[in-house]
């Protein structure tokens, strides 16, 4: 293929999804739909599974889902925390024993070379229940975000327990889902997200 021909096969692509934004705006499908594709692999996945269990691990993924934005969007509060008020280097100034097995765990994670995920960030190393014990040794920089040690406190050790119940695959009951949809949702109007 000649110069030519590539950049006219690659401008006629650029019209094509130029062209397909407007249809789509307009409410008329184009290709196909990454949704009903997805649907179809989930359920061809769940398959071989018993209904009762199917609809246990989707009403579990709904929680799973929102566990995993908290806890990523906390691991990213401490983060932007820390390296505004401590420098680039806030990570070595981690207390001691959350850096220590925090460390560790990235150094047994550079060895897996089959797990090729994000492994450059060391908060990504440290446990959950370790981010609330971040916030309260660097208390200075979240005093006037977060209401008080003992708020904290609460929720992030209610929430670590539901956390670890998910992680282990236990099924919570219907009232545990509206407590942890209601700290969560505390969390995100006292915190600004």
């Amino acid at each position: 293929m000649s110069s030519k021909d590539l950049r006219d096969f690659l401008f006629r692509g650029l019209m094509f999804e130029s062209e397909a934004g407007k249809f789509q705006r307009a409410g008329i499908q184009i290709g196909a739909s990454s949704t009903e594709s997805e649907e179809n692999l989930l359920k061809e996945g769940l398959a071989p599974f018993g209904l009762a269990r199917r609809n246990q691990a989707l009403e579990m993924s709904r929680l799973y889902s929102l566990i995993y934005c908290f806890e990523n969007e906390l691991r990213d509060f401490v983060r932007q925390a820390l390296e505004e008020n401590e420098g680039l280097d806030w990570q070595e100034k981690l207390p001691k024993n959350i850096l220590k097995q925090a460390q560790t765990r990235k150094e047994l994670a550079l060895k897996d070379s089959w797990l090729e995920g994000e492994k450059s960030d060391i908060l990504e190393f440290a446990d959950f229940g370790h981010l609330a014990q971040i916030i309260a040794e660097k208390w200075e920089y979240f005093k006037d975000v977060v209401p008080s040690q003992h708020w904290l406190k609460q929720r992030m050790d209610e929430l670590e327990k539901v956390r670890n119940f998910i992680a282990h695959n236990r099924m919570l009951l219907d009232s545990e889902f509206q407590r942890t949809y209601m700290y969560i949702s505390d969390w995100n109007r006292v915190i600004g997200l």
